[in-house]
């Protein structure tokens, strides 16, 4: 696949901005080219000069993890932004479309409005998984993306990976996988796949298994004509050094992280049987990330009565497919505690 002819014209011709750090090689003591303030922040960390625009060291860290080179990662503010990128440097306005899959991740479709980019629907099969026979018919020779939420949000499944790789395999645009739960999905990421796929996109971010949703930092890893295309096409510093160095103390402490994925887990399996215990729940829709799907008698009553309790889930009853449903994040005990008695005063 050639990602120079996926590209928007004026992206191809495009010269990006050139950061005052992008003019040099080498050392320097002496820094008198940014106009900044010279004499330091009024804090005790350092944070009077511009920082690294293309987030080197943090990117090394994040690759010994993950195992993706410096070269096939690109970091955002959110994962909002790189999916935003994505429709700003592939996709025409008012020619090309996007194929998206509801229920699913409420962004692709804003990012798509915003940018004036055609969304087409291609609704998930009943059991939630792709229903790949409406997705090929959906596609034309201007459909630029299609995105795979997986493990999905709000339904909480992951995507059979065989689907997956058959979209891969067959379209020639971008396949963009949103995986922002999969640290706790029985499924493994798509990231060994890079080098097979020119095509594949993947999401992920520190905002849910890391504990940083405050930050606000995402990855994107792709083959690198991609990653090139949306380093040109960002803003010069997107990733403030406030959040490079947080993020780099976090990655120093991934035993604690694997421990609450583990405790996540667990929980998760607990709360899922006692819902299904209780008379209003219907049904306890599986899961494979740190939040649960549920069907109940009248959701919108349960929701006001939780929310009177000063308990706040996600109505997603108006959602397609989610027909009565509630979206619960999987809490700490105590607080999937309070949820369960709550639910059984009600």
């Amino acid at each position: 696949m050639d990602i120079n002819k996926l590209q928007r014209e004026n992206i191809k011709n495009l010269r990006p901005y050139s950061t005052a750090r992008d003019e040099y090689k080498g050392q320097a003591s002496v820094f008198l080219d940014a106009n900044e303030n010279s004499y330091g922040s009024p804090l005790e960390e350092n944070y009077n000069r511009y920082p690294d625009p293309l987030q080197l060291d943090l990117k090394d860290a994040i690759g010994k993890i993950k195992g993706v080179p410096i070269k096939n990662t690109f970091l955002g503010n959110g994962s909002d932004e790189a999916i935003d990128l994505l429709f700003r440097a592939f996709c025409e306005p008012g020619k090309d479309n996007v194929v998206i899959l509801p229920p699913t991740y409420g962004m692709y479709e804003v990012s798509a409005n915003i940018n004036n980019v055609e969304i087409r629907k291609v609704n998930l099969l009943p059991n939630y998984q792709l229903d790949l026979d409406k997705i090929a018919e959906a596609i034309d020779e201007n459909t630029k993306l299609i995105f795979i939420c997986s493990p999905n949000n709000p339904t909480g499944n992951s995507i059979i990976r065989t689907d997956i790789e058959t979209i891969l395999a067959n379209f020639n645009g971008l396949v963009v996988i949103d995986e922002a739960y999969i640290n706790y999905a029985r499924q493994r990421t798509f990231i060994q796949e890079l080098t097979e796929y020119p095509n594949l996109v993947i999401l992920q971010t520190f905002s849910k298994a890391w504990g940083l949703a405050a930050l606000r930092l995402g990855m994107a890893f792709a083959a690198r004509p991609v990653i090139d295309v949306l380093n040109k096409v960002k803003p010069p510093y997107n990733i403030n050094q406030a959040t490079q160095d947080i993020a780099l103390k976090a990655l120093a402490n991934i035993e604690q992280v694997n421990e609450w994925i583990k405790i996540t887990v667990a929980e998760r399996d607990s709360l899922s049987k006692q819902l299904e215990a209780l008379p209003m729940v219907k049904k306890v829709h599986p899961s494979d990330a740190n939040f649960i799907l549920v069907e109940v008698a009248e959701a919108l009553k349960t929701y006001d009565a939780l929310v009177a309790q000063g308990i706040i889930v996600r109505d997603r009853s108006k959602v397609t497919l989610c027909e009565g449903c509630l979206r619960i994040t999987i809490g700490t005990k105590t607080e999937n505690e309070t949820l369960l008695n709550a639910l059984k005063s009600i």
